[in-house]
């Protein structure tokens, strides 16, 4: 399977979160959790491989706060390449030739606009964590979680100079002007910037499940480019400190429909789902008529 067979009316199944399946594994929600590349490799790959056993066509890398700014946080930026690269290695180990590799890259978590962070720096970030990546040869980069799309824009030309297939992936919550980013983008603005600059993909992540359907169709509307979609599980509900999600398997699952009709090209979970998600997504009709395709 390659990049290029993921195209609009076929719809191909990504993985669920990895933060929530880390976290059960053991992980402290107050750790770097993209240094178990290096630290607990065994514990990250069975993560990839619950995914790819569940159905998954494609998983992410456990690389998404693997940029210097993010893991100076933690003392980590030295390790920026290794981390980055161990990342992409594990989840090709785990994939074999049943799933792709998309490597994930994140925001900074430094709003250049408000921290004096400059275009530069910013560029500088992104391009060391893309060059990492690349290295390893993944099937294509999904930038992802993003809220500013100037932030995005950096991101995906450092993405694009590596000449993998680039996927952009934003926020959108619902706001008293509408959809938009934290930054004030609209679904309509981010596809129709990101297009013009040459990615390969556009797409909402970590949004509600049924506003994600709107969203889905409105970044349709205004680009031809295959849409990335994976919804939350839901508003999560803190207990004991841990994040519990309401939605079921099966609840989310009901949505799969939906969002192929309005031009889902790509359909995974964010927040709070679980391989087991991915497994019942993989029997919905919408994926039964994709899995039979010979890729």
């Amino acid at each position: 399977m390659r990049f290029t067979d993921c195209v609009r009316g076929t719809l191909t199944l990504a993985d669920g979160a990895w933060g929530t399946e880390l976290l059960s594994l053991g992980a402290r929600i107050d750790e770097c959790l993209d240094a178990w590349n290096l630290t607990a490799p065994d514990r990250v790959r069975q993560v990839a491989e619950n995914y790819v056993s569940a159905g998954a066509r494609i998983i992410l890398t456990n690389t998404f706060r693997s940029n210097s700014f993010s893991l100076a946080h933690y003392g980590l930026q030295d390790q920026c390449d290794a981390i980055n690269r161990s990342g992409v290695r594990i989840s090709r180990e785990a994939a074999g030739t049943s799933a792709m590799v998309f490597a994930s890259i994140g925001p900074t978590g430094e709003q250049h606009s408000t921290r004096g962070v400059s275009h530069t720096e910013l560029h500088r970030t992104f391009s060391q964590q893309a060059r990492a990546l690349a290295s390893e040869t993944p099937d294509a980069i999904l930038i992802e979680t993003m809220t500013d799309l100037e932030e995005a824009r950096i991101a995906a030309a450092a993405a694009l100079a590596t000449n993998l297939p680039t996927i952009v992936s934003f926020v959108f919550v619902s706001r008293e002007d509408g959809l938009r980013t934290a930054a004030g983008s609209t679904p309509e603005q981010a596809a129709t910037v990101l297009a013009s600059e040459g990615v390969h993909g556009v797409g909402a992540n970590c949004c509600d499940l049924h506003e994600s359907i709107a969203i889905c169709r409105r970044l349709a509307a205004a680009s031809p480019l295959p849409i990335w979609i994976k919804p939350n599980s839901g508003v999560p509900e803190l207990i004991h400190g841990r994040a519990h999600y309401k939605t079921t398997p099966q609840e989310f699952a009901t949505a799969a429909g939906d969002l192929s009709d309005a031009g889902a090209t790509f359909l995974g979970g964010c927040c709070g789902t679980t391989p087991e998600f991915t497994r019942v997504l993989a029997r919905q009709p919408v994926f039964r008529r994709a899995l039979a395709h010979d890729y």
